[in-house]
């Protein structure tokens, strides 16, 4: 498993994976994973947004002179990060609400889901689900621009319905399921 304090080496990071904790880091290594898998440059941080803002407000502003193309924010309970993020970035935020003891996670989405009109936050489910489907997403918007993404984002496709196929319960036939 990465340790949330790495980046990965080589290529310009394109994507910045930020947790308020490190506590945060079992649901967004879902995330990094995907990210890996797919080749896609990121790097990872640990900012919170009650204990470092002003750390948090100088990385957002670096991002952008970076060229990072999104964030993906992990945050728990009451999950400021994310919108704080994007309250001093005009690069896209990704939030992924992470479980928590007291509410399991559904303060977190309520937090990010719910972000005032002029600040917004593309919020996904809760947990690892989420951080690997912004992962994914991250993934689609590199996709747009760039034909190598695309390309194995497009593999990355072909090889989750594959393995749908080669399940020993799916008979190979669509349309058997749907009667």
């Amino acid at each position: 498993m990465t340790d949330p304090a790495s980046s990965t080496p080589g290529p310009q990071p394109l994507i910045g994976v930020v947790m308020g904790s490190r506590s945060d880091f079992e649901t967004m290594s879902g995330a990094l994973e995907v990210l890996s898998q797919l080749g896609v440059a990121h790097e990872v941080r640990v900012l919170s947004a009650h204990r470092t803002p002003h750390l948090l407000a100088s990385y957002a502003a670096r991002a952008e002179r970076l060229n990072l193309r999104c964030l993906i924010a992990g945050a728990g309970g009451a999950a400021h990060l994310p919108g704080m993020l994007a309250a001093f970035t005009r690069v896209p935020v990704l939030g992924v609400p992470v479980h928590s003891r007291s509410l399991g996670g559904q303060d977190s989405l309520l937090s990010m889901v719910q972000m005032p009109a002029g600040v917004p936050v593309a919020t996904f489910a809760i947990g690892v689900a989420g951080a690997k489907n912004a992962a994914l997403f991250a993934a689609a918007l590199l996709a747009s621009t760039d034909e190598a993404a695309c390309a194995r984002l497009n593999a990355y496709r072909a090889a989750q319905t594959q393995a749908v196929l080669d399940d020993p319960y799916f008979d190979g036939h669509p349309q058997a399921l749907a009667e």
